[in-house]
C-alpha cells in the first residue's frame, strides 16, 4: 500500500493547504501550532473555521482543539498518546479532524458495536464532506456479524432445530441475504441481533471453510475484509483488533490492514478484551456444535462410513458428564481447586478421547467438510489436552520457559455448560512488543483513564510507561448540575439486610423523580432482589413507574423502552454501567448499589494480586482500587450527557466518605457537589425537573461536535 499512501499524503498536502488559504487560518493570539498538520488541524477548530461554518450549533472548546492537537503531533512523531477527555469536550472530532488530515492510512478501534457504527454511519460521514472528500472508509466487524451464504443454505436443507421458530428466522435471514449488500446482521429488519437463529447462519473460525468455500465469491465478510485492505480508514472493534494481533503473533495471516495510526476510543476495555483474546479457551459449547457439524456432514456427505450418529452422541454424553462433574453452581474455579476435582479432571480427558479423529482422517477425502471436521477434532484434542497437561503440571503465573508468558489457568461454569481457560497475567509485554516493532502513532483516548489525575493504571497494564499523557476536564458545570448523594444509614454492603436498605435509600428518590433513573448493580444477584424489592413498592403504590430489569430483553431493547416510556426504572448490572446515552431529563437519577469492587474470589485477579504481593506492590492501592475507581467514573458519566443535563447521582456506600481510600475514588469522579441530606436531594430532583421543562429546545443544542 505504500504507493497509495504517498498518493493520499500529496492529496492531504492540497486540502492542508485548501483550509489554510480559505480563511480557516487561526485567529490572533491563539497558540501556535508548530507543523503543518497542527496549523491545518487548529484551522479546522478555529473559531472562523471549516467546522464552524459548516456545522450548525458548533462553538470552540479550548479541550478540544488542544487535543486535536495532541493527536496531530503523537501522528507526526510518530508516538504514543494516553489522552482522557472528559464528557463533552468532544473527542471524537479531536481525534478524527488530524486523522483525516494526516495523509497516511487510519485504524479506529472502538469498544463497543454501537460506537463503531455511529462513528462510521454519523461522523465520519459528516467530517469526509468538509475535510475529505477522496478519502475511502471501511467498516469491519467479526466474523459472526455477517451471513455465511454457505452455512446458511446447508443448514436450511440438513440442520436439526431445537426451536420450531428457528426455521422461520432462518428464512428471514435468507431473504435478507438475497438483497443486502452487507450481509450485516444489525441491519436485517425485525431479526433480533442476539436471535439465536443467527448461530446457523454465520460461520465461525473452526468451521470456515475459506479459499474452499464454494460460496467465496459472494462471501458478505471476504468483501467486507478486502474493503477494509482498500481503504484509507478503517473503523473496527477492540475485540476484532485484539483478534488481529493474536493472530499475527501465531503467524497467521492478519485480518486488518498495517496503518500508519492507530486510535483507540473507549481505550479503557482495552486491558480487559486483550486478556480474552491473548487467552487460550476451550468450551462444551465447541465440542456440541462440533458434535452438531460432525452428524450432519457425515450423514450428507459420507453416510456409509462410519455410525456418525453415535459418534456425535457419544461426544454430546461426555459433555454432559463434563458439565455434571463441574457441579451444579456457575461460578469460577481458579487452579488449586481444580486439581482437586478429580471427576473434572476425568471428565476433561474423557471428552478429547470422544473426538473421532481417526475416522474423521479416514473420510476427509470425501468432502471439504469432513477434511475440515478432521482439523477440527484435532485442534479440539490438542487444547483439552494441553490445558489438563498444563494444570496438572505447574502453577499458575509460573512458566517452564522463562520467555514464555505467564498465564492463569481457570474455569467458568455457567447454566448451559464450561469453558476452560487460559489467561495471561499480564498484556503488556505483549503490546510493548507490537508498538515497538513498527513506527507508527497509537492514540488512547477515553473519558475515563485516570485515577486521581495519574495514569498509572492504565499505563502499566497496557505496556505504555512510555507513552505522553493528557488529560481534560469535562466542560459541563457539574458543581451546579448534579448532586454526589451518599444517603445515610445502608451500613456494611456485607451485611444480609443490604439490599433491603439500598432499596429504602432508593425508593424516595425514584417515586419523587417518577422514575427516569438507572439503578445500577454490582452484581446479577443484586439486581433480582432490587427488582422483587422495589417492585413490591411500585405496586403497594400503585405508581405508574414503568419496571425495566437486564434479563427480561436484549440490552438494546431496554435501552429503546427506556427512552420511550414516560417514567421508566431501569435496573441492571455492568452491561448498562458504560456505553449507555440518554441526554435530558429522561434519565436524571442514577443509583449506584456500592463501590464496585471486583470479587476477590475472581481468578484472574487472584492471580494478579498474589504476583503483585510477590513483587512487592500493593495490589489494593495498584489494582483494586484503581478498576473500582473507573468502574464507578463510567457509572457518573451516565447522568450528565449535555451541558444542560441536570440530576442526581447516589451511591449507596457509605466507605466512599467515611474510608480513607474513598478520597481516592472522590477526586476520580467529576466535581459533584456532595449532600447526605434525602430532603436536598428530594428537592434537587424536583429543581431539575423545573430547569428541564423551562428549558428551550435552542438551549439543549450542544455546545459543539464531536
Amino acid at each position: 500500500h505504500q504507493g497509495r499512501d504517498h498518493a493520499a499524503a500529496d492529496a492531504t498536502r492540497a486540502r492542508r493547504a485548501r483550509l489554510m488559504a480559505s480563511g480557516g487560518r487561526a485567529a490572533p493570539g491563539e497558540r501556535d501550532a508548530g507543523s503543518a498538520l497542527g496549523e491545518a488541524v487548529a484551522a479546522v477548530f478555529a473559531a472562523t473555521g471549516i467546522l464552524a461554518r459548516s456545522q450548525p450549533g458548533y462553538a470552540v472548546r479550548e479541550g478540544q482543539r488542544e487535543m486535536a492537537l495532541a493527536v496531530a503531533e503523537a501522528i507526526e512523531r510518530p508516538d504514543a498518546l494516553v489522552a482522557e477527555a472528559g464528557t463533552g469536550t468532544g473527542k471524537t472530532f479531536a481525534y478524527l479532524v488530524p486523522a483525516l488530515l494526516s495523509g497516511g492510512r487510519v485504524l479506529i478501534s472502538t469498544g463497543t458495536k454501537t460506537l463503531q457504527d455511529q462513528l462510521f454511519r454519523r461522523d465520519l460521514p459528516r467530517l469526509r464532506e468538509v475535510l475529505a472528500h477522496g478519502l475511502t472508509t471501511a467498516l469491519l466487524k467479526g466474523r459472526a456479524n455477517y451471513v455465511c451464504r454457505y452455512h446458511l443454505q446447508r443448514n436450511l436443507q440438513t440442520g436439526r432445530f431445537e426451536r420450531r421458530e428457528d426455521i422461520a428466522v432462518l428464512r428471514r435471514i435468507e431473504r435478507f441475504a438475497a438483497v443486502s449488500a452487507s450481509g450485516e446482521r444489525s441491519e436485517a429488519p425485525g431479526i433480533a441481533e442476539d436471535a439465536p437463529a443467527w448461530a446457523r447462519a454465520t460461520s465461525t473460525r473452526e468451521n470456515c471453510l475459506g479459499q474452499d468455500c464454494p460460496e467465496l465469491a459472494g462471501c458478505f465478510l471476504f468483501k467486507a475484509r478486502q474493503a477494509a485492505q482498500q481503504a484509507d480508514v478503517v473503523v473496527v472493534n477492540h475485540h476484532l483488533f485484539c483478534a488481529d494481533l493474536a493472530l499475527r503473533d501465531e503467524g497467521i495471516s492478519e485480518l486488518l490492514p498495517t496503518t500508519r495510526t492507530l486510535v483507540f476510543d473507549e481505550a479503557h476495555q482495552l486491558p480487559e478484551i486483550a486478556t480474552q483474546f491473548f487467552g487460550r479457551s476451550v468450551s462444551t459449547r465447541q465440542l456440541l456444535d462440533f458434535a452438531r457439524d460432525l452428524l450432519r456432514n457425515g450423514l450428507s456427505d459420507a453416510r456409509d462410513a462410519a455410525d456418525w450418529s453415535a459418534l456425535a452422541a457419544a461426544v454430546e454424553q461426555s459433555v454432559r458428564v463434563l458439565r455434571a462433574a463441574a457441579g451444579g453452581r456457575p461460578g469460577r474455579l481458579d487452579a488449586s481447586e481444580l486439581r482437586t476435582r478429580e471427576p473434572l479432571r476425568a471428565a476433561i480427558g474423557e471428552a478429547a478421547a470422544q473426538l473421532p479423529l481417526a475416522v474423521l482422517e479416514g473420510a476427509a477425502e470425501r468432502s471439504r467438510e469432513l477434511a475440515r471436521l478432521a482439523q477440527r477434532a484435532r485442534e479440539l484434542r490438542e487444547r483439552l489436552a494441553g490445558w489438563l497437561s498444563a494444570l496438572e503440571g505447574r502453577d499458575e503465573g509460573d512458566a517452564a520457559d522463562p520467555d514464555a508468558m505467564p498465564e492463569i489457568l481457570w474455569a467458568e461454569v455457567h447454566q448451559s455448560g464450561v469453558t476452560l481457560h487460559a489467561t495471561p497475567l499480564s498484556v503488556a509485554e505483549t503490546f510493548r512488543r507490537h508498538r515497538q516493532g513498527s513506527a507508527r502513532a497509537w492514540i488512547f483516548t477515553s473519558a475515563t483513564l485516570a485515577v486521581a489525575g495519574r495514569f498509572d493504571h492504565f499505563t502499566a497494564a497496557m505496556g505504555l510507561e512510555d507513552a505522553r499523557t493528557l488529560r481534560w476536564e469535562s466542560p459541563f458545570d457539574f458543581a451546579r448540575h448534579a448532586l454526589l448523594y451518599v444517603p445515610r444509614g445502608c451500613g456494611d454492603p456485607a451485611a444480609a439486610d443490604f439490599a433491603r436498605r439500598v432499596a429504602e435509600a432508593a425508593w424516595p428518590l425514584v417515586e419523587a423523580n417518577h422514575g427516569r433513573a438507572f439503578l445500577l448493580c454490582t452484581s446479577l444477584r443484586m439486581v433480582e432482589r432490587q427488582a422483587e424489592l422495589l417492585g413490591q413498592r411500585i405496586r403497594a403504590a400503585d405508581a405508574s413507574i414503568e419496571l425495566l430489569v437486564q434479563g427480561q430483553a436484549s440490552r438494546l431493547a431496554l435501552i429503546e423502552r427506556f427512552r420511550a416510556s414516560p417514567n421508566p426504572l431501569l435496573i441492571g448490572s455492568a452491561s448498562f454501567w458504560e456505553g449507555v446515552d440518554v441526554v435530558g431529563r429522561q434519565l436524571s437519577l442514577v443509583i449506584i448499589d456500592k463501590l464496585p469492587f471486583a470479587a476477590p474470589d475472581d481468578p484472574i485477579l487472584r492471580a494478579r494480586i498474589e504476583a503483585m504481593r510477590r513483587d512487592g506492590g500493593d495490589p489494593f492501592r495498584q489494582i483494586q482500587l484503581p478498576a473500582a475507581a473507573m468502574a464507578l467514573k463510567q457509572g457518573a458519566g451516565r447522568l450528565i450527557r449535555s451541558e444542560n443535563d441536570r440530576g442526581v447521582r447516589a451511591i449507596c456506600d457509605e466507605r466512599l466518605l467515611t474510608k480513607s481510600y474513598g478520597r481516592s475514588l472522590v477526586q476520580s469522579l467529576p466535581p459533584f457537589r456532595i449532600g447526605r441530606d434525602e430532603g436536598e436531594a428530594i428537592a434537587w430532583l424536583a429543581d431539575a425537573d423545573f430547569s428541564a421543562r423551562s428549558a428551550t429546545s435552542a438551549d439543549r443544542l450542544p455546545a459543539g461536535l464531536g
